[in-house]
């Protein structure tokens, strides 16, 4: 899959994702390099007994040692991340189920018809006449025409001010302490 087909929204999930994953890969590695430096130090230690090799033995006893600890820091950074991740993804479903709520009820205080609603949702994603045209299979002048309709019934006369529209709905939902400014 190539960059390019990836919604943008889904960009920061795969990367956090594949960041885990390297993560992981890169404790397996720890592990196993500890485990060699462990049974080798084992092996050195019952072999070589009393016979002053001792440096090498502590050395290989801090490597062991400096490579758990790293799985342990690593282990706990993913659980966090993890646990980030979740929050994040919970935080933008229900961000996204708002927005939608919000759009649907305001389609319904404008009185929309379905097809105004369908083409007001795509001129607030950003689309022309002609790509909403194309996409629901209707002349440009028909979408021309239903849109002129939505601006009409919102109050507004362009796509920008519609967006706008949406907005400024979210911008006066701010905390306590912070200003919403209107234009």
């Amino acid at each position: 899959m190539h960059k390019a087909d990836v919604p943008k929204s889904v960009l920061p999930t795969l990367f956090l994702g594949r960041s885990l994953a390297l993560s992981a890969g890169l404790i397996v590695l720890q592990i196993v390099a500890a485990l060699f430096f462990v049974v080798d130090g084992f092996e050195d230690w019952l072999v070589a007994g009393a016979d002053g090799r001792t440096l090498e033995l502590a050395m290989e006893s801090l490597i062991a040692v400096a490579l758990f600890t790293g799985v342990i820091l690593s282990s706990m950074n993913i659980v966090r991340l993890s646990r980030d991740l979740f929050r994040k993804e919970q935080s933008l479903a229900k961000a996204r189920g708002a927005l939608g709520e919000h759009i649907e009820m305001r389609f319904k205080e404008w009185r929309l018809t379905k097809g105004e609603g369908e083409v007001a949702l795509f001129a607030l994603k950003g689309c022309d006449i002609a790509e909403i045209a194309r996409l629901r299979g209707a002349a440009a002048g028909t979408v021309r025409s239903q849109l002129s309709q939505v601006y009409a019934k919102a109050g507004v006369s362009s796509q920008a001010a519609l967006v706008s529209v949406f907005i400024d709905d979210l911008l006066d939902v701010l905390p306590k302490g912070e200003i919403a400014t209107n234009c």
